[in-house]
């Protein structure tokens, strides 16, 4: 049984931010009911790679979920979602703000019969404010969260990391703050609350110092490709054979050993870069020093060293590599779980490890309405109500 067993929550939503926090519940055991368009679902079913139909994103993303299609725009509809969220612990949305109030389905409607529900709303720009009605993806999010502003290097246009990093914070802090809402349901007096995630806080909030440093220094911090600035070293590097290492001695007695393993003993020595003060002022000529050093050897040969000096350092993986380690095979982040068909599909391994109650993958993303019927008998329709609800695209 997962930690979440027990818990039950209703989907509204689709594509990444809202689905990415239900998944998470999932993993952990929450009975996550996803309701879905009857006209064709959820867009993700179609996005990228397909297999059997549906998308391979999408058999990811909607493991151990249950897929219910209900017609949010009927009122018959938005009476099942009621009935469904009656006994719900937790409701995620990320529809536009407003939407669910003009469907009859906002927190204070839904809380009405159910005052212990939480609600989590994941928009662009947050439920208030001048921005709220905006509409808002995550690379939006990241772009006015400042998190575009610092990626890529200096003499080119921002870059955007390759994938939707803005929409999978935000729906991390979507489980945070439900489940700091059941915390505080379960303790103090068993009232449910709001939880309102903006895409764009959420990437705001991985942004270091960033504020501080502009309000005390007036300094705007730019791109300045893959160094980190301000700690050094810290980089990657290209090897002989054309490959790349990252390599992190930032550590006053990391670089020390490095500089030694490199035999820059000069450098280990020098009383300048024993502090990283000293080192970030001379960062060009470190990396230009550790550069040399790696094109004169090939990767394997780099870490060989490095590992021996027990210097943070590691090659940069694709998804190739990713499958042949060996340590995400002893980690089980290499799961493999059958599709719809019964065939064996590859997919990553859940995330936190929990010693006592871990989550894992009981079915990969269901097929369009395979829980309707068995989801609305549960509120009390029947079987004749059911077929007359299907034939007029209710459900």
């Amino acid at each position: 049984m997962g930690p979440l067993e027990g818990i039950k929550v209703i989907e509204l939503g689709q594509l990444i931010a809202g689905p990415f926090c239900t998944r998470v519940l999932a993993e952990f055991g929450a009975q996550v009911v996803k309701i879905e368009s009857p006209n064709g679902g959820d867009p993700l079913r179609q996005w990228r790679k397909l297999y059997e139909g549906n998308s391979l994103w999408w058999l990811l993303q909607a493991r151990n979920k249950q897929s219910v299609t209900v017609n949010l725009k009927s009122p018959e509809g938005q009476e099942i979602v009621r009935r469904l969220a009656a006994d719900a612990d937790i409701v995620v949305e990320n529809f536009r703000p407003g939407a669910m109030e003009k469907w009859g389905l906002g927190y204070e409607e839904l809380s009405r019969d159910n005052p212990g529900l939480v609600m989590v709303r994941l928009s662009g720009y947050g439920q208030t404010g001048p921005y709220r009605d905006k509409p808002g993806f995550g690379a939006i999010g990241e772009a006015m969260g400042g998190l575009r502003h610092v990626t890529g290097y200096p003499d080119r246009p921002p870059v955007r990391v390759g994938i939707s990093l803005g929409d999978a914070v935000a729906s991390l802090y979507g489980v945070i703050g439900a489940l700091m809402a059941l915390r505080q349901r379960e303790v103090n007096g068993g009232r449910g609350q709001v939880v309102d995630v903006a895409l764009y806080e959420a990437v705001f909030s991985l942004m270091e110092s960033l504020l501080p440093e502009y309000d005390v220094y007036d300094f705007v911090r730019e791109r300045t490709g893959a160094s980190l600035p301000g700690i050094a070293p810290s980089n990657t590097y290209t090897t002989r054979d054309g490959k790349f290492v990252v390599i992190g001695a930032n550590g006053d007695s990391i670089f020390k050993r490095m500089m030694t393993a490199i035999g820059r003993e000069d450098l280990a020595n020098d009383p300048e870069l024993a502090k990283n003060d000293g080192r970030a002022a001379r960062s060009d000529e470190l990396d230009e020093a550790i550069g040399a050093w790696c094109g004169t050897r090939d990767l394997d040969a780099v870490l060989a060293v490095l590992d021996g000096a027990e210097v943070p350092a590691g090659k940069i993986y694709d998804i190739a590599d990713i499958v042949k380690d060996v340590h995400y095979r002893a980690r089980g982040m290499i799961e493999e779980a059958k599709s719809g068909s019964g065939k064996t599909v590859k997919v990553p391994g859940v995330v936190p490890k929990l010693s006592g109650t871990p989550g894992g993958t009981r079915w990969l993303g269901p097929a369009l309405g395979e829980h309707t019927v068995s989801a609305l008998e549960s509120i009390g329709y029947g079987d004749a109500q059911i077929e007359d609800l299907r034939k007029r695209g209710v459900v």
